[in-house]
């Protein structure tokens, strides 16, 4: 899989994309499956310049925000209305991005 975000257009990765299909298909004709039919959206970085692609396949920022959110939040499962539960995540997101403290490689 790291040929198809790896490559350096999206035709060639289309073409991993193929590649991938002959190689694990018969192993794995799910996620086989899942790419062919969502590789659109799931290959939108290509629509950005390489600097900003790497960026997007090696930080998992969403990943670090759910896990935050879910951490900030899992000790009270009730809220009393919207704008507490809006506030609680407010509060994770801005604990979690206290930690982003390294800056992006290769920028400037």
């Amino acid at each position: 899989m790291k040929d198809i975000y790896h490559a350096a257009t999206f035709q060639a990765a289309e073409q991993a994309l193929e590649n991938f299909e002959k190689k694990w298909n018969h192993k794995y004709a799910y996620a086989v499956r899942s790419w062919r039919n969502n590789r659109i959206e799931l290959t939108r970085f290509f629509d950005y310049p390489p600097e900003i692609r790497k960026i997007v396949y090696t930080t998992n920022v969403i990943g670090s925000l759910n896990r935050g959110s879910r951490k900030y939040t899992k000790a009270k499962s009730v809220f009393p209305h919207d704008q507490a539960a809006l506030k609680a995540v407010y509060l994770a997101i801005a604990n979690v991005e206290k930690k982003w403290t390294f800056p992006v490689r290769d920028w400037g």
